[in-house]
Order: C-alpha cells, then sequence, then structure tokens
C-alpha cells in the first residue's frame, strides 16, 4: 500500500526590493511627538532646578563664616586680601585669630561694639563732680578767701578715687579704671591744663565757669561793693524822693477835703438864710455861729488838724457872699457866719456832692437834708431850718 505523503504547499515569491536600506522612508514611531519634547524639557528644568538648590544648601551648611582681620595684620596689608579672605575689625574693637573683643567702657552687641551706658553715666558723675570741686575752690579764690586754684594731677586722682570710693563702691575693677578715665579725659577737655616744672598736668577751672559756682552771699558782696556809690546817693535820694510824694499826696487829700467843706459850709449858710427869711417861726437866726458849725462838720480826728479848717476859713474869708463878724452869745464872744447873697442861688442848681467815704466819712447830701428836720437848735440858734 503506497504511503501517502502531504503535497508541500507552492510559495509565491515576492519580487526583490532592489533599493538600498537608508534610502528607505522611517517609520512614524521613530522620532517623539511635540507633546513628548515639552514632557522632556519640563523634566530637565526640575531636575536641574532641584541639582542647583542641593548644591547650594549643601554650599550654605558647610560654609565656614569669614575671621575677622586682626587688627594689627602683618600678613598681608593689601586691602584687597583683606576684604576677600576676611572682615573688617569692627570700631571699638580689639581682633585677634579672627575672633574680636570690645574695648573697656564697650559691650558685645552682635557683631559690633556699642558703649556701656552704665560705665558713662558713672564717668560722666565722677566729671561733674570733680568740675564742681575745682571749681568751687576756684569760687572762693575769686570771691576772696584763701585757697588753691591750680590742682595736680595726682590731687585729682585723689578726689576721683574718693569720689568713687564713696558713691559707686559696687563698681568692678576695670569698670573703676575706665570710669576714672573717661572722668579725667572730660575734665581735661573743659579745664585750663598746663605743665609745672615737675613735667606733671596742672589743672584749673577757668575763671568764666568759676564765675557761674560763686555763692549768693558772695554775688551780693561783690555787688554792693561795685554799686556802693550809687546805693549811697539812693539811700540819700529815696527818702528825700518819698518825702516828697507823701507831702504831695497829703496835700492833694488837704485840698479836696478842704473843697468838700467849704461847699457843705456854703449849702448850710443859704439854707440857713432861706429858712430865716421865711419868718421867724421856728426862732432861727440867719447866722451861724463858726465854732459850733467847724465842730459839727468836722471828724473828731480831723478836729486836730488845725491846718484843715484854717484852709476853710480862708476860703470864707474870700468868698463875698459870707459875712463874718463877732457876737456875743451867752456873755462870750463868738465869730457867726452869716448868708449875705439875696435867694438861693445854688440849692435850686445843685445837691450836694460829698458823700460819707469810708476813710474821710463825709456827710452826704441826703442825710444833711434829714438832720436838718429832727436836729434842735443850739442856744436858740438852729444850724438847720
Amino acid at each position: 500500500m503506497e504511503a501517502s505523503w502531504p503535497k508541500k504547499r507552492s510559495r509565491k515569491r515576492k519580487p526583490r526590493d532592489n533599493t538600498l536600506p537608508f534610502f528607505n522612508e522611517p517609520s512614524a514611531s521613530l522620532f517623539p511627538s511635540k507633546g513628548e519634547l515639552l514632557r522632556l524639557v519640563a523634566v530637565l528644568a526640575i531636575a536641574a532646578s532641584v541639582s542647583a538648590a542641593c548644591h547650594f544648601i549643601v554650599r550654605f551648611l558647610n560654609r565656614r563664616p569669614k575671621p575677622f582681620c586682626d587688627t594689627v595684620d602683618l600678613v598681608s596689608p593689601d586691602p584687597l586680601y583683606r576684604h576677600e579672605f576676611c572682615k573688617p575689625c569692627p570700631a571699638s574693637a580689639q581682633c585677634h585669630d579672627g575672633n574680636f573683643e570690645c574695648v573697656r567702657g564697650y559691650q558685645k552687641h552682635g557683631k559690633m561694639c556699642i558703649e556701656d551706658g552704665a560705665i558713662n553715666r558713672r564717668a560722666k558723675e565722677l566729671s561733674e563732680l570733680l568740675e564742681q570741686h575745682i571749681c568751687d575752690a576756684h569760687a572762693r579764690v575769686l570771691c576772696g578767701d584763701a585757697g588753691n586754684i591750680w590742682f595736680q594731677e595726682s590731687d585729682v586722682e585723689r578726689i576721683l578715687d574718693e569720689e568713687i570710693a564713696k558713691r559707686f563702691s559696687l563698681l568692678k575693677v576695670d569698670g573703676f579704671e575706665y570710669a576714672k578715665y573717661k572722668a579725667m579725659e572730660r575734665v581735661e577737655s573743659s579745664m585750663e591744663i598746663k605743665d609745672n616744672i615737675n613735667r606733671t598736668k596742672e589743672i584749673k577751672c577757668p575763671e568764666s565757669l568759676a564765675e557761674l559756682h560763686k555763692s549768693a552771699s558772695c554775688l551780693m558782696r561783690q555787688w554792693i561793693y561795685r554799686n556802693i556809690k550809687f546805693l549811697v546817693l539812693s539811700s540819700f535820694l529815696l527818702p528825700v524822693a518819698l518825702g516828697i510824694l507823701w507831702r504831695t499826696h497829703q496835700r492833694r487829700v488837704l485840698c479836696k477835703r478842704v473843697e468838700q467843706l467849704y461847699n457843705q459850709v456854703c449849702d448850710i449858710l443859704e439854707d440857713n438864710a432861706a429858712n430865716s427869711s421865711e419868718g421867724d417861726r421856728n426862732g432861727s437866726e440867719p447866722w451861724v455861729v463858726a465854732s459850733w458849725l467847724r465842730d459839727h462838720l468836722l471828724l473828731p480826728k480831723e478836729r486836730k488838724n488845725i491846718m484843715l479848717w484854717k484852709k476853710v476859713e480862708e476860703l470864707i474869708q474870700e468868698d463875698s457872699r459870707i459875712d463874718q463878724y463877732p457876737r456875743i452869745i451867752r456873755g462870750e464872744t463868738k465869730v457867726v457866719f452869716e448868708w449875705q447873697a439875696d435867694g438861693t442861688l445854688s440849692s435850686k442848681i445843685k445837691k450836694l456832692q460829698a458823700e460819707k467815704s469810708k476813710s474821710g466819712g463825709n456827710v452826704s447830701a441826703s442825710s444833711m437834708h434829714e438832720e436838718k428836720k429832727d436836729r434842735k437848735p443850739i442856744l436858740g440858734v438852729k444850724l438847720f431850718a
């Protein structure tokens, strides 16, 4: 029996491509797309930024601070070298081996030195005390007292030591020395200084400054001495001037009071004459006794002033309307006043203006009119109708 073998399939042969491989068109997946390129660029930028940041942080953490330049740099005085490898030494500080220390009287504050306020205040107080001590001594000499105006430097230091011991006993040794040094600096800047034979300093307070330290009694004595002539002349002229002013014042007061009394006398005589001319119903007389009128008008303290009533009588004698003559009353001769003018000239025109003041006690017009009604006649003669 014959075995059956499968028949081989015949293959169709493709025609050969005789062109070279690199002349073939590339596939579409060979180059990235535009979006892939953008993502690639973003990834690279982020990676570069992270790398730069890490590098900066590592350098910052591992960075050593730049040291301070020594105060006396013997290695290289070149300023470019100092600026490149070290920082300038702060003001008021001493730098060594890259570090700095503040000088006396200054304190560290970060990377700089500031003044120690407590020590400077004490130094100022010490300088003021020393200035007062030196200038007071000079002021006493200017006032005529015995004393010394030049102080040696050793004496000044001794005064400072005493003041520090009394006032600043708790101050440290360094602070003590620095306060003393600053106080001497302040004093030397405001005082006069000279070198003596031993080549040591001597200090004196300026005269203009010593004048401000004089005591009140000293200034008073010097003022009196400078103005002694004026004071003597004033002591003579002042009482004279005061006396003249007082006499002028008294004369003005006297004249004013005399005028008031004269007007009152005229009004009384005029009213009395008018009442007596109407009839003798009340038994009044046309005249008035001068002494009674005087005692009626004057206050008790004014009766001692003889000049007051004398001036009133002088005005009455000059007045042609008033007649003055003697008259016998009860066997005594009395001087009387009588109004000679016809009619009442002033009673209808004016009223009495003199009022009783606090010191003078003058009789007012209203009170006088009230007294006219109630007053009784004196020895048969009425002063008021």
